[in-house]
């Protein structure tokens, strides 16, 4: 760390130059608070309601990806083009993957809150768009393919 030590870099350390330059201090291990960056540098910053935000954004981005991976867009017909049907599960594939990172890259932050909202965003549109509880008819009928297939880790 060029011969700094850690109080000097939670400072702030003056350059050769004269100015100060703030770093803050990227957290290896869970923490709670709302002084967290998600995402992006400076965001959501020390402002509760922004911190709230980034919350339910990440919890909307979970449900998302859930909701993609239990849809059926593409009718079961023969006249559905194979081609047309591969571009569609294509781009719903790219979505979900996109924002499957994004969920991954704010969980990053080790925030406890963020972690919590991931989770429970996943559960709750699993909830709704993948188990029994809403699918209506007998069980068989609820093994049904979706248009994408599951995703693993």
């Amino acid at each position: 760390m060029d011969g700094m030590h850690h109080d000097e870099m939670m400072r702030g350390h003056n350059t050769t130059n004269g100015t100060m330059h703030h770093k803050m201090m990227m957290h290896m291990t869970f923490f709670w608070g709302k002084n967290a960056e998600v995402l992006f540098s400076g965001w959501p910053g020390t402002s509760v309601g922004m911190y709230v935000f980034a919350l339910i954004i990440v919890f909307v981005l979970s449900m998302l990806i859930e909701w993609l991976s239990h849809s059926q867009f593409i009718k079961n017909s023969s006249s559905t083009s194979h081609i047309s049907a591969g571009i569609v599960q294509t781009v719903m594939h790219t979505i979900r993957v996109g924002l499957s990172y994004l969920v991954m890259l704010a969980l990053m932050s080790f925030n406890g809150g963020i972690f919590l909202m991931a989770v429970a965003g996943h559960s709750l549109g699993f909830f709704i768009f993948g188990s029994r509880v809403f699918k209506h008819g007998d069980v068989g009928q609820y093994e049904k393919q979706t248009d994408l297939p599951p995703m693993t880790c």
